[in-house]
């Protein structure tokens, strides 16, 4: 019997070649399409979940009021991790954790035989034991336990020492902001997997941090690293929540942070904080583009489903005959479902080939390095998938054409139902409602896209190049910066604490108190330490006072706050108002204008600024425009000369400015590709009705235009009902689109404002493509010999 069902299923798949090739066409793409997204969501949703002990691993959270404002963050204070595994039973083990690449800073490696840049992070001892990261060789439990201990990657060990195994012992000098120790490789482990959040080349230990490099995290005022914890099996979260809520106090009593915990492997997905309640994060990214698969598969099936109803007539004989012989309505139903997944599989091979092909480009899209690995729950899920698809379908198209009665059948008496033409016309304007919908949101989030680049942000971001001060630079910097402004090409040149684009941990004080502050609030004020002519380089606008300079001295004792500061502050005429910080007597200098040094997702924050060279760790010049290319020569080769032993790594802000907007880009790169395959398959459909819609009408066709009717008369006839559809669809899709899009909006504190333009253009785009999908079809018949049409049987 089943291969009887593939016999007339080929047949009829070749006697209909037109309609098998848009249904093979509209179905391979939508399943490819599906597949794509598939992979991506499925390593989003496995990101960091690789740890061995994931269900149990923890990271901790602090929240407090700022600024009238709940706020989340996860710096932590460097004591916490370890007090927190000798206070509290139910941890098993427990590290912090410090990167100093998320501010912008890289640390110089040195061998007898190569120097070279890598990635590090600070960590407590039990890191190899809360993280799964294998080691290689080396020693597998106290890898971090002596503060000279350097655990390095595999790939960092065979770069500077031929192989794994070679590096154990070996001594290894790093510098990072001007200090130099030597370190002694204690282990080798595997390379952090594409999909782990923490990615690193190489592990220092926690006494290092806060022995040598940042003393100020022996103390319970100061914050910076995120604290991991290995929870006890067993261990009720809520219960331990509320139990470490105040932990903070027992330490540091005038604190006004509270603690909780995250599960480690939410916080990529979940990282999105409001007011202090969770509210999403990439998760909304993986949510939205499995429902654009799930519509686009759907408009492929609605192509099958429309197709094969409207072409009905075509096999009523066959459903009669069948019927005659004793064939029952099931047996009929399931031999069209069959065929329906036949053509199911067939898309699905022609789909494999289009991943295949499209996957390269795919992945320098997402950023991902996705590969088709068919193991059994993905060959599983495929299978699935793909005959759920033939189902869906297959289903009204099957259960239509084997309840036509064989009486009427033989008769030929079979008229299109009302609810059959309902529901094809409901699947149609379902189309077009998706369609829309992408139009309108592909066109909102280009403009979000090209507000963010286009924004002006308050300082001048092209042709400003920042590197690490380092070796002499850092030694001499006065003499560097000197000499880098009398290179021709170099407009100005200074030095900052930290990347002026907040990029990851930004260094912040609450320790300002000026005159009328309400003492039970809490203000969080970000500080950077910068340079003289740092404002300047930066084009960043006075808007009273004084920037810092060497014609007024005092600048030690003076800060510079951000106009947001002072509002905050409340003062009225803030220049030279005593200000106290970190227990010392200040005076405010000068007042620049707001600007953006973090992302436009949120508000302009308080910020201040000290002069202070000796904790500047990063060099910013401004070049010459339309000279950057042999500026950028001669300072790599002033730099080689005046820094032997170190090469010049250069980067661009603007390109720092625009990483904060890697997923906006991408989303906007996606859901372009995605609206336009959903339009493609959605016209695909219309071409084939249109097409049948105009064979079945060539008599009518043909008897108009012999009592005069024209070209025009004969294509509005078979256009006006599409239209009409378009127009159901737009009331429905427009305020979905609006809906959509505001939320999307809401994620920005600056963002650009929906417009009645952006409506009009989804509609004329789709009335066109209707129009020339449909008119096509309505041409070709309006302008075909009205006695051919009248000959037709």
């Amino acid at each position: 019997m089943l291969k009887h069902y593939l016999l007339i299923s080929f047949r009829n798949l070749k006697r209909h070649t037109g309609s098998f090739g848009i249904n093979l066409i509209g179905l391979s793409t939508g399943i490819a399409c599906a597949l794509l997204i598939f992979l991506w969501v499925r390593d989003e949703m496995n990101f960091d979940r690789f740890h061995d002990k994931s269900g149990r691993l923890y990271q901790v959270m602090e929240s407090s009021k700022e600024n009238n404002v709940v706020l989340v963050h996860e710096n932590t204070q460097g004591p916490l991790a370890e007090a927190m595994k000798k206070d509290l039973p139910e941890v098993e083990s427990s590290t912090l954790v410090f990167s100093l690449a998320k501010e912008g800073l890289i640390f110089n490696l040195k061998t007898p035989d190569k120097t070279l840049k890598a990635e590090g992070v600070f960590a407590g001892k039990d890191f190899f034991n809360v993280f799964t990261f294998p080691l290689l060789s080396g020693r597998a439990s106290n890898a971090l336990e002596v503060k000279k201990d350097m655990a390095i990657s595999a790939n960092l060990a065979r770069n500077l020492f031929g192989s794994e195994t070679n590096a154990i012992g070996k001594s290894i000098e790093f510098e990072i902001t001007g200090m130099k120790r030597i370190c002694e490789v204690s282990a080798v482990f595997k390379n952090p997997p594409a999909n782990s959040s923490m990615q690193f080349d190489f592990a220092l230990s926690q006494d290092m941090l806060i022995n040598d490099l940042w003393t100020n995290g022996q103390v319970w005022t100061n914050e910076g690293p995120s604290t991991y914890l290995l929870l006890k099996p067993g261990t009720d979260v809520a219960s331990f929540n509320h139990k470490i809520k105040d932990y903070l106090k027992g330490y540091f009593n005038e604190t006004q942070f509270s603690l909780f915990v995250r599960p480690y492997a939410d916080a990529y997905l979940y990282g999105t904080y409001e007011n202090g309640k969770q509210a999403g994060g990439r998760i909304s990214y993986v949510k939205l583009f499995s429902f654009v698969a799930l519509f686009i598969l759907i408009i492929a099936c609605i192509n099958f489903m429309n197709l094969s109803t409207a072409r009905a007539s075509r096999r009523m004989k066959e459903v009669g005959i069948k019927k005659t012989m004793g064939s029952s309505r099931r047996a009929l139903a399931f031999q069209f479902l069959a065929e329906a997944i036949l053509m199911a599989f067939l898309s699905f091979m022609v789909a494999c080939v289009f991943v295949v092909l499209l996957l390269p480009a795919f992945n320098e899209i997402t950023g991902k390095a996705l590969t088709v690995t068919f193991d059994l729950s993905l060959i599983g899920s495929i299978l699935v998938a793909v005959l759920l698809t033939g189902l869906l379908a297959g289903s009204y198209p099957a259960f239509y054409l084997s309840g036509f009665k064989t009486v009427n059948i033989l008769k030929g008496n079979i008229k299109n139902p009302l609810a059959e033409l309902l529901a094809r016309k409901g699947l149609v304007v379902f189309q077009f409602i998706v369609s829309l919908v992408l139009i309108i949101s592909v066109l909102v989030i280009h403009q979000q896209v090209s507000f963010i680049q286009d924004k002006k942000l308050g300082y001048d971001r092209d042709q400003v190049i920042y590197f690490d001060k380092e070796g002499t630079v850092f030694e001499h910097s006065d003499a560097f910066l000197a000499e880098l402004k009398k290179m021709p090409g170099i407009v100005n040149a200074s030095a900052i604490q930290q990347n002026i684009v907040q990029t990851g941990n930004s260094a912040s004080t609450y320790d300002v108190n000026w005159p009328g502050k309400n003492a039970a609030q809490a203000f969080n004020f970000m500080v950077r330490n910068v340079d003289i002519g740092l404002f300047e380089t930066l084009g960043i606008q006075l808007k009273e006072g004084r920037f810092f300079s060497q014609e007024f001295g005092q600048n030690e004792s003076s800060l510079i706050f951000n106009e947001t500061a002072i509002r905050m502050m409340g003062l009225t005429n803030p220049i030279g108002t005593k200000i106290a910080m970190w227990g010392k007597e200040m005076q405010i200098a000068g007042v620049v204008k707001d600007f953006h040094f973090s992302s436009l997702h949120e508000a302009i924050a308080p910020m201040l600024f000290r002069y202070d060279p000796g904790k500047t760790a990063l060099i910013m010049a401004k070049i010459e425009a339309g000279k950057e290319k042999t500026t950028l020569a001669k300072l790599e080769s002033f730099y080689k000369k005046y820094n032997p032993g170190y090469a010049l790594n250069y980067k661009f802000l603007d390109a720092a400015y625009q990483a904060q907007y890697v997923s906006e880009q991408r989303v906007s790169t996606l859901s372009t590709y995605f609206a336009l395959l959903a339009i493609l398959i959605s016209c695909l459909g219309l071409f084939g009705l249109a097409a049948f819609n105009a064979e079945v009408r060539f008599k009518e066709i043909g008897i108009r235009k012999v009592l005069g009717a024209t070209a025009g008369n004969i294509v509005y006839l078979l256009s006006k009902d599409f239209f009409k559809l378009v127009m159901i669809a737009v009331l429905i899709s427009f305020p979905i689109g609006w809906w959509a899009m505001s939320s999307w909006l809401n994620g920005f504190a600056y963002k650009v404002n929906l417009q009645a333009a952006v409506f009009l253009v989804a509609l004329i785009v789709i009335s066109v493509l209707t129009f020339l999908t449909v008119g096509f079809q309505a041409l070709k018949a309006a302008i075909a010999n009205p006695v051919k049409n009248l000959r037709t049987q």
